[in-house]
């Protein structure tokens, strides 16, 4: 019999494209963040006062770093992105979009010190240009995962965690050049405490600033994500950047005008941080929600028992499979099944908008790998092969519907 030949990835040539342009930006960017902040540091008269202050802000600003992103990472349990994907989107906005935005905000700093003296300067570069720069070097990020890695961002939690990460690796290369600085001026201009405030209100008090900025650009794409409706792929994510720069703006023009403002605004960032976070815990229970509703037939069909339902949608799954239920493939069933399920959401919303989605071409690739998977768990776990069978009208459903669940569970 002739084999039929594999139908080609029709992605593959978008995401060649992306990882070239990433890998140029990456490049760039790196190049312009070493020119723009590291080597005036070298060539300064005190260059062994400088580069002790950014060694002493990278030992600050790097194990906080590490602490932070344990949080996003915690939060999205159901279908966490992949390591590579919030690698790259970390990197991008601690070294690309530091160096973009150090090259723009200079010059517009330099710009306005010469046409009104360093108070205009101030007040351009804080004020406009790194609102409107930095958010935009950040969303950049987001935007390849929405645009060139679209298997990889499926809705408003993924544009969430991908914007958290950019910024994240942004805010983290930030804090090394102000702890920096303010040790620098500690040593020099005999400024003392002025490094330990830094950190405080920095890694401290508001370290959620650059996160809860960029997230706004997040959401608008994870809404043009989940959306058919074409307006709405444009208008989500403009709008989600036009918040991130006004809530930027604002928090800067506080700074820069009065010291004594951001202080008076710390409170009301703190509830609105909270209200943020407590939308994200709420979008994270939606897509666990969505993810059961897609893998129920699947139970019906026999590609998934009733415990392994439970096992993936599940916000403790994978550390029960790491530790019962065989490690790294009892992982890789969840990860499976969970892209199944989120593939046949966006196949159903594609066909309600009577669009196409390379989502349909993974529905039945997804459901041979659960099985190769299901295989792997039971050699790890030593047992012989079982595989689900299909549910018949005879048997008890293999879920309760709501109003039925005290009786089944009895």
């Amino acid at each position: 019999m002739a084999s039929v030949p594999l139908r080609r990835d029709p992605e593959a040539t978008r995401r060649t494209i992306g990882i070239v342009l990433y890998v140029l930006g990456m490049l760039l960017g790196g190049f312009l963040l070493v020119v723009m902040l590291f080597f005036p540091a070298l060539l300064s008269k005190h260059a062994d006062v400088e580069l002790a202050s950014l060694l002493l802000g990278a030992l600050f600003a790097l194990p906080m770093l590490v602490v932070y992103l344990w949080i996003p990472w915690i939060v999205d349990r159901y279908d966490p992105e992949p390591t590579w994907a919030l690698a790259m989107t970390l990197a991008w906005g601690g070294i690309a979009a530091c160096g973009f935005s150090a090259l723009v905000n200079t010059t517009v700093h330099a710009f306005g010190d010469a046409m009104g003296g360093p108070e205009v300067g101030d007040i351009l570069s804080a004020c406009i240009s790194a609102p409107l720069i930095e958010e935009l070097t950040k969303g950049m990020a987001v935007f390849f995962m929405f645009y060139f890695m679209r298997r990889q961002f499926d809705g408003v939690v993924d544009g969430v965690i991908y914007a958290t990460f950019a910024a994240l690796g942004f805010a983290a290369v930030e804090n090394i050049l102000y702890y920096g600085n303010a040790a620098k001026a500690e040593i020099l201009q005999n400024k003392e405490g002025l490094f330990i405030g830094t950190f405080l209100v920095r890694g401290i008090l508001a370290p959620w600033g650059h996160p809860l900025y960029t997230s706004m650009t997040g959401l608008g794409f994870g809404i043009a994500r989940e959306t058919n409706k074409t307006w709405l792929k444009w208008i989500a994510p403009l709008g989600g950047y036009a918040f991130a720069v006004f809530l930027h703006s604002v928090w800067n023009t506080a700074a820069t005008l009065s010291g004594d403002l951001v202080a008076l605004m710390l409170p009301l960032w703190f509830l609105f941080v909270f209200a943020f976070f407590c939308l994200v815990i709420y979008m994270v229970v939606r897509k666990g929600r969505i993810i059961r509703d897609h893998l129920k037939d699947e139970v019906l069909m026999g590609n998934l028992t009733q415990w392994e339902l439970q096992l993936v949608t599940s916000p403790v799954g994978r550390w029960r499979a790491t530790f019962s239920w065989g490690g790294g493939a009892g992982r890789r069933f969840i990860d499976a099944a969970a892209r199944l399920a989120l593939s046949k959401w966006h196949t159903g919303r594609a066909t309600q908008g009577r669009k196409l989605t390379v989502s349909a071409d993974m529905i039945y690739p997804l459901r041979q790998e659960l099985a190769k998977l299901r295989a792997e768990v039971s050699r790890a776990l030593g047992r012989p092969v079982q595989q689900p069978q299909p549910w018949s009208p005879g048997q008890p459903p293999p879920w309760q519907p709501p109003a039925q669940q005290h009786h089944w569970r009895r």
